[in-house]
């Protein structure tokens, strides 16, 4: 071959690869296609392999926010187990904390809270409710001792208000009736303990409030100084309601 065909054939190589590389790796006219470069497909944008965009991560944040309920359902804390506030307008009282502890009425658990200045309100087998609960919401308060949040109890009478508010609900309760409860009589407890006061056993349909304190200067007018190992008197005075609103 002479030069000058040798140069002009390796022009003419050099051309047909320069075309090659400008269709992206499409085989010539009369090549065949097994002879072509296999073209390495690139992985789609919304892939694993695609690195997440800003952008579509906050878009994708928004839509799930969107999903998202914009508050707390009402009712979500359990009426029994959270605090509450009590205000008896008759009687002076205003945003008593009630303090809810597993237990029965008066135990030493109940005794403590009470000795620190506020309500007690025992639930479980041996307690009652919470506000606004149906059955009987139980709440204790010393009323000589430790401030005697409810030194005035004695003096509600029947139609009264009682407020209890708790997880941004008030339940208005009506005084409708005032018991007396021994702690020497083991059916005395049980009827103030039931879940439809004054009734052991029977099944509450509405919900009740019974509030109670020591019928301490009852008792000692009375000659009656006797005492449980918690220094309680014989007597507690309570004043059931239902709830109204």
């Amino acid at each position: 071959m002479s030069l000058s065909r040798a140069v002009a054939a390796s022009f003419a190589s050099a051309l047909v690869i320069a075309l090659a590389a400008c269709s992206g790796g499409r085989p010539a006219d009369g090549e065949s296609a097994a002879a072509a470069p296999a073209a390495v497909a690139a992985p789609p944008a919304d892939g694993p392999s695609a690195a997440p965009s800003p952008a579509a991560d906050a878009a994708a944040a928004a839509a799930l926010q969107d999903r998202k309920p914009s508050a707390e359902p009402s009712g979500s804390a359990d009426p029994r187990t959270q605090a509450a506030s009590l205000s008896i307008p008759a009687i002076g009282v205003k945003d008593l904390r009630v303090v809810p502890y597993e237990g029965t009425t008066d135990d030493w658990p109940g005794t403590r809270i009470q000795d620190r200045g506020v309500a007690a309100s025992p639930y479980g087998d041996g307690g009652g409710v919470g506000p606004g609960e149906t059955g009987n919401y139980l709440v204790t308060a010393h009323r000589l001792s430790a401030g005697g949040p409810l030194r005035d109890l004695p003096s509600l009478d029947e139609g009264d208000m009682v407020y209890v508010e708790f997880d941004g609900t008030v339940y208005a309760y009506e005084i409708t009736e005032t018991r007396t409860t021994s702690f020497r009589s083991e059916r005395s407890l049980a009827e103030q303990r039931a879940a439809v006061p004054g009734f052991p056993g029977e099944k509450p349909t509405e919900a009740m409030i019974t509030i109670s304190t020591c019928a301490t200067p009852e008792d000692d007018a009375a000659g009656n100084f006797w005492r449980d190992a918690k220094g309680n008197p014989e007597h507690r005075i309570d004043k059931v309601g239902v709830l109204r609103e």
